[in-house]
């Protein structure tokens, strides 16, 4: 199932899957020091209470797996003066407080995803003083396939053929690029039956039409942006704007605004990603042609996430377009494999690249100007020299010893493909506002990871092979498998 996106690099991948791989976040999950001291107390009187009680996570064990039914939460706390309460979450939500010893509460695991769940509990003290968080990554059994009060639906849109990547305009349609040139356009959660355009590609491998954008003004200049590969001139990858009429394209409307180089006899590791970010320039994550070499070297654009104006010229603000030149200026952040899929958070501007690993890791990495993520030194945290940014999260494509230690926790898959953060304004619950989505292909799981805390849980699972995420305007997340669309609301 790993094929179109996460093939080694000594074996050509099958054309029936398409990208990526990804990584999990483990042990422990949680930060949150000692709070605020107390403020001195006024006037000459009793000195204020400025130590912080302490808290132990007693239940359940760290790596404890297979949680069913109502599961308790225990810990052990002390205080200088005493301990008020014990709060305990579940997720970095709270299920519960408990005001007096054995401090315990419980919780019903039912009500979760099944996979990987972060528990943890601190205790305060009547002065405002807390203590740090004690955690377990754990494990819930069962099948549950979406959080309870979640509406999962698998097949909202379903007739789609090897989709590659997602994207939505502000009146509310979908845009859907298929691996075999077509881009379908969904209406009010109908494929319509024309696709907005046909474009004739190199299908071959993980080649083809890989990317969608729309460009910030889309509602006014009607621009889409097509990341595809072609054979005119020798076979390489193209980024292309046409012009929307309805929801077909405009005649004669394409512009060729990018060609990459040519490509060797390498089928895998296009990248494909294509987004506009809040600066207003396209960003296009592109593979290293199944040729590690590629990622280090800034003299070419392969295993790189790129940086264009809207017209396609490039921006002189670019970290190495000063000590480059050609397509080599575009370079924004190199050492990267084949990153498939990538998000920025609304508000924030912060970037989350997902890479697909080799052998061992999938990994999500922090989006910044003129980083080197190691590619092929380094895959996920292993080998991390000085110089290279680290990702913040990663996972494995085996189940780790004992399960859920180490980075990734119980997480692992074969590629990591599509991430969205959910907005701060969006129905889900408030805990989930802020946190990163992401999916992999292989296993079908969708996690959260959860950017306060630095930790990630299971979230949903979906049938078929995701190859991309996205927060729809609705507020619902949109899961795009190669044949169709998993709408998942909120209570």
């Amino acid at each position: 199932m790993r094929q179109f996106l996460a093939a080694h690099a000594a074996a050509p991948m099958l054309a029936a899957i398409l990208l990526v791989a990804c990584g999990g976040g483990g042990g422990g999950g949680g930060g949150g020091g000692g709070g605020e001291p107390a403020p001195p107390a006024a006037g000459g009187g009793a000195t204020a209470d400025v130590t912080a009680p302490t808290a132990t996570l007693t239940s359940p064990a760290d790596l404890a797996s297979g949680l069913a039914g109502t599961v308790t939460l225990s810990a052990s706390a002390s205080d200088n003066v005493g301990v008020s309460a014990v709060d305990f979450e579940v997720d970095g939500a709270s299920v519960g407080s408990a005001v007096a010893a054995p401090y315990t509460v419980g919780f019903d695991s039912s009500a979760y995803a099944s996979g990987q769940h972060v528990v943890r509990a601190r205790a305060r003290d009547a002065a405002g003083n807390v203590s740090a968080w004690s955690a377990a990554t754990v494990q819930v059994g069962g099948s549950r396939s979406e959080p309870a009060g979640f509406t999962r639906n698998a097949n909202w849109v379903s007739g789609l053929d090897n989709a590659t990547a997602l994207a939505e305009s502000a009146d509310g349609r979908l845009w859907v690029a298929q691996q075999g040139g077509a881009l379908r356009i969904v209406r009010n959660g109908a494929l319509q039956p024309t696709p907005f355009v046909q474009l004739t590609v190199d299908s071959s491998g993980e080649r083809g039409l890989i990317g969608v954008a729309l460009h910030p003004n889309f509602a006014a200049n009607g621009w889409v942006y097509l990341h595809y590969t072609t054979a005119e001139g020798g076979t390489h990858n193209r980024i292309s704007r046409f012009t929307a009429n309805g929801d077909l394209v405009a005649a004669g409307s394409e512009v060729k605004l990018v060609d990459l180089p040519a490509l060797s006899s390498a089928t895998n590791h296009n990248g494909g990603g294509l987004h506009f970010g809040p600066d207003g320039k396209l960003y296009v994550g592109v593979g290293e042609n199944a040729n590690g070499a590629n990622a280090q070297n800034l003299a070419t654009p392969l295993g790189k996430m790129l940086r264009f104006n809207d017209d396609g010229s490039i921006p002189a603000d670019n970290p190495f377009f000063g000590s480059s030149s050609g397509l080599a200026r575009a370079v924004w952040a190199y050492g990267l494999r084949n990153p498939f899929t990538f998000a920025f958070e609304p508000g924030t501007g912060r970037l989350h690249i997902n890479d697909v690993g080799q052998s061992t890791w999938e990994e999500i990495d922090l989006g910044s100007a003129g980083a080197n993520y190691g590619w092929p030194a380094s895959e996920g945290p292993d080998n991390i020299a000085a110089g290279v940014t680290a990702p913040i999260f990663a996972y494995r494509h085996g189940v780790a010893s004992p399960p859920g230690s180490g980075p990734g926790g119980f997480f692992s898959g074969i590629a990591i493909a599509g991430g969205s953060f959910y907005p701060q304004a969006g129905p889900f619950p408030p805990s989930y506002r802020g946190s990163y989505f992401f999916a992999d292909l292989g296993s079908g799981v969708v996690g959260r990871y959860d950017v306060a805390n630095q930790a990630a849980y299971a979230f949903a699972s979906v049938p078929g092979n995701p190859v991309d995420v996205m927060t729809g305007a609705d507020g619902a997340l949109y899961v795009l498998t190669r044949s169709a669309i998993v709408r998942i609301s909120a209570p």
